[in-house]
């Protein structure tokens, strides 16, 4: 890797159109305060809640080498008229400089996971720098953000985007300009904003209207929607790759087999090889994923195999996956954390996993799905169905949109209906025991993290 700095003060100003105070150099960028490192630029955003001028002094006493600001101040920075479209420029000038390959991803479930794995998959190789977005920083000020971070020697970029409503991600796929765009699964997530799932399926294929000339569009062969993203990626002149479980997709599984380690044991048939590897995460939502993957690998000119051996390797992330060996009072419980988000489809998915489990009892603590509308008590009452078929022993609900749902099982499982995270942990804690795998998962806003955290306190 080059020891270039990321920017220096010259190429800030001379991509946002600023003035410098004079001349510095950057190892980083934040625009917020409290992740600001030694080295870093510090961008003063000015929001509805809060101006981030007011934390210049904070940011340079944490080692900010310089700000990017709309005020004059005393300290290093370059003045600009307006700091958010300033960041947005520094992204654009961040990815033209890059001369590597970039993977843009998005979805209604899986993204973060996906983007995180095909990071995994594409650094294990260690051809050159490999870059992502971090954490869920997906929207309209996380995606300029990541790019701006982005060292300008990087081989492959990954970068995930999301929206919730039509028009947000056709401008977010614009500054990342992908070489391959990947669509996860489509979901009734946000669907109070959309109606139709169908209408999320065409928010969700704005995601091709950034694509490099020549570029693939990487869509899910499974989906009912797969028509809607394929003739969307034809429009914008995109070479068209779907991935998934059954026959006929470009990239498949023609094998899956449960692994001993609880994952699943694939064989692949793609476009140009065949491929055997192991997905440590368990869940068929994870092997469709995993030919996502492999198909976007593959279109970069990545390497499969060591990206199948990333895939052995990674370990499920908190809030998406993370399996605890916890303790409780007579031995150790399996607690698996999915608290981070939930939609229908995903609720479904990972219910399904937990049926699956070997366990002495099945606990899943499900928390309130959030932004379905007017759709939300038919959507959460059809939990019942994929609950009974997984033969869950306990189900803990938290929410007042759980209600349906709670009806629905009434009689049929033992079953608790409260109203917060407080009251669910007192009755999970009051009552686990030895042998139980316990799921937790809800839209994020349900706060089931901090029971997670609680209970992960004593892991094994």
């Amino acid at each position: 890797m080059s020891d270039a700095p990321l920017w220096t003060s010259r190429e800030i100003a001379e991509a946002t159109g600023g003035t410098a105070s004079g001349d510095f150099a950057v190892s980083g960028v934040a625009f917020d305060s409290r992740e600001v490192g030694p080295g870093d630029l510090f961008i003063a955003l000015k929001g509805e809640a809060t101006d981030g001028h007011r934390f210049i002094d904070k940011s340079f006493a944490a080692g900010a080498a310089g700000a990017l600001v709309s005020e004059p101040i005393d300290q290093p920075h370059v003045l600009v008229s307006d700091t958010t479209e300033a960041l947005n420029a520094l992204g654009h000038a961040a990815r033209a400089r890059m001369k590597g390959k970039v993977i843009g991803v998005t979805g209604s479930v899986g993204k973060t996971s996906t983007k995180e794995a095909l990071f995994m998959a594409l650094e294990r190789a260690r051809r050159g720098p490999v870059h992502r977005s971090v954490k869920s920083y997906n929207n309209h000020v996380g995606v300029p953000l990541s790019l701006a971070r982005m060292p300008r020697d990087t081989a492959f970029g990954v970068f995930e985007m999301g929206m919730n409503h039509a028009g947000e991600l056709a401008a977010l796929t614009r500054i990342v300009r992908p070489h391959v765009a990947i669509v996860t699964a489509i979901a009734p997530a946000h669907i109070e904003y959309f109606g139709t799932e169908e209408a999320i399926a065409r928010a969700k294929a704005e995601i091709f209207e950034g694509l490099e000339p020549g570029g693939v569009a990487i869509v899910p062969f499974d989906s009912p929607h797969r028509v809607v993203l394929i003739a969307k990626a034809e429009a914008q002149g995109a070479r068209i790759v779907t991935f998934g479980l059954k026959q006929g997709a470009d990239v498949h599984a023609r094998e899956a087999v449960p692994a001993s380690t609880g994952g699943t044991l694939v064989v692949a048939q793609l476009p140009e090889a065949e491929l055997c590897y192991t997905v440590a995460a368990p869940g068929e939502h994870n092997v469709s994923n995993s030919l996502a993957i492999m198909g976007a690998v593959e279109a970069v000119g990545g390497d499969l195999a060591a990206a199948g051996l990333a895939l052995a390797e990674m370990p499920g992330l908190a809030g998406r996956g993370a399996r605890h060996e916890v303790h409780v009072r007579d031995g150790d419980a399996l607690l698996i954390d999915e608290s981070y988000n939930a939609n229908p489809l995903s609720m479904r998915a990972t219910i399904h996993q937990l049926g699956r489990e070997k366990a002495g009892r099945r606990i899943a603590v499900l928390g309130a799905m959030k932004e379905l509308g007017s759709q939300s008590a038919g959507l959460h009452a059809s939990l019942a169905e994929p609950i009974e078929e997984a033969k869950i022993d306990c189900a803990i609900l938290v929410g007042e949109e759980m209600a349906p749902l709670a009806e629905r099982l009434e009689g049929k499982l033992a079953l608790a209906h409260v109203a917060d995270v407080i009251s669910a942990q007192e009755k999970l804690t009051s009552d686990v025991r030895a042998g139980d795998v316990i799921l937790v998962k809800g839209s994020n806003s349900v706060g089931l993290s901090r029971l997670v955290a609680a209970l992960a306190d004593g892991e094994r």
